[in-house]
């Protein structure tokens, strides 16, 4: 019984030849048929080069005894392996045995992880990773590209400390800005604003309040008049930028460590945790006042903030300690009043600080300590968060926040090249409302449940 002619099966003759159907022109011939041609060429210009070589060793087909014109003609290359479902299928009775690897998987060693790429779990994909600053697309004010710098490599931190410099910033771009013709300034100075906002964005992703502050920058530049000349108008919107921060940050914090000051007496011991920059205030003033209490800082990587608050309130004259989060319990107890300050707060009564506040809220609360919460107002978030996980931002390895030079080179060194270490720096957690029990703001002490009377209490409905 004659086989079909298209049968993708080289039978062998008595001396080893393979057998080949009748040639065909190639224009006659299918792609997958011109292919398995060219497959057989090869093949036989191995098989001669194998027969040449008394070692049976090729550069290009390893693993081929010397001889054997059945593993020649039989084998499969990868390519004819890869066009197998083109070919028609075989009868059970001309099948012919080849070996059980598969082909099309080419056997290559799996390339190293690049140390380029941002490492990071997959889950915590979206928090806001630091990178360093490319290259500016647009127009952008060197002001804006230094500060954005500072930003990525954390030489500017805190809440108020980044809207406080981006403000400041501001003002060197609107004054050195110039209106187009056939243009306002109250609406193009918005676009030219963009792309610089957008930058400071891709350095470091936006705090809550400088976002507040952007919008309320805009709001006073849509709102300016149309008549005035240019550089009266530019002036204008700076004298706004500096009554912005001198009432929403500068005086509220005057007025925050007022109020907190007087709820320490004499005898205290004042628990805070990293350092915020109001109740650095309040701890000051209540030493300025002739109060005797003393402090306890509590501190973690990776930024190690405490330190520097511990040295300004060790040289102002003040009695501290220094521990880290994980003997916190061994202290609590001695502990009278918890200050911690806050990143954002939202209407929910939640408060977005660095990460180890909401530890050291739960003990407070576990062994009856008083929680009290020093934030502007400013930093208020109409929205509402109830984790720390689907919003947060990561700081890089913590031998950058490293003081010591030696110390900074051996932490690099021990995180390089590890494909199989993971370093994960959440840098904010949340403090449910439950473990709070006050917020100092410039507008009173405020329940945790009644955040939402914040725009209230400031003329805004």
């Amino acid at each position: 019984m004659v086989p079909p002619p298209l049968l993708d099966v080289q039978s062998q003759s008595s001396n080893g030849d393979a057998l080949h159907p009748p040639p065909r022109s190639q224009k006659q011939m299918t792609k997958a048929e011109r292919r398995e041609l060219q497959e057989r060429q090869r093949a036989a210009k191995a098989a001669k080069a194998t027969t040449a070589a008394p070692n049976g060793v090729n550069g290009k087909h390893a693993g081929i005894k010397p001889g054997s014109s059945a593993a020649m003609s039989n084998a499969p290359s990868p390519r004819r392996a890869s066009r197998a479902s083109d070919a028609p299928t075989r009868p059970s009775s001309l099948s012919v045995s080849r070996p059980t690897r598969d082909s099309r998987v080419p056997q290559t060693p799996h390339p190293a992880p690049s140390s380029d790429k941002a490492r990071g779990l997959r889950i915590f994909a979206h928090f806001g990773l630091p990178k360093p600053v490319s290259v500016a697309k647009g127009e952008i004010h060197p002001t804006i590209v230094r500060l954005a710098l500072q930003f990525s490599n954390f030489k500017i931190t805190g809440a108020n400390a980044r809207c406080i410099a981006t403000l400041i910033a501001f003002k060197q771009v609107i004054q050195d800005y110039t209106t187009p013709p056939n243009n306002t300034l109250s609406r193009h100075l918005m676009t030219h604003l963009s792309p610089q906002i957008s930058h400071l964005v891709a350095a470091r992703p936006m705090s809550v309040t400088m976002g507040n502050a952007i919008r309320q920058l805009k709001l006073e530049i849509s709102g300016s008049d149309i008549d005035l000349p240019e550089q009266d108008a530019k002036d204008a919107l700076c004298h706004k930028i500096d009554h912005y921060i001198r009432d929403r940050i500068i005086i509220a914090d005057q007025v925050i460590r007022d109020t907190a000051v007087s709820k320490i007496k004499d005898g205290d011991v004042i628990l805070t945790y990293a350092r915020s920059s109001v109740v650095e205030k309040v701890l000051l003033g209540a030493h300025e006042e002739g109060r005797c209490f003393s402090v306890i800082v509590v501190d973690s990587r990776p930024m190690l903030e405490g330190k520097k608050l511990l040295s300004i309130l060790a040289s102002a004259g003040i009695q501290c300690t220094y521990l880290l989060l994980p003997a916190l319990g061994s202290i609590i107890n001695e502990v009278s009043t918890v200050l911690i300050g806050a990143h954002s707060i939202h209407s929910n009564g939640a408060v977005f600080s660095r990460a180890g506040s909401a530890l050291v809220a739960m003990m407070a609360k576990q062994h009856s300590v008083p929680v009290v919460v020093c934030c502007e107002t400013y930093k208020f978030s109409e929205g509402v968060q109830l984790d720390s996980f689907t919003k947060n931002e990561l700081a890089p390895i913590g031998s950058m926040f490293s003081s010591d030079r030696h110390a900074r080179s051996q932490d690099a060194s021990a995180f390089q090249n590890q494909p199989n270490l993971e370093v994960l720096n959440p840098l904010y957690d949340l403090t449910p409302p439950s473990c709070i029990t006050a917020v100092v703001t410039e507008v009173g002490v405020i329940p945790p449940n009644s955040m939402s009377s914040i725009p209230l209490a400031l003329g805004r409905f």
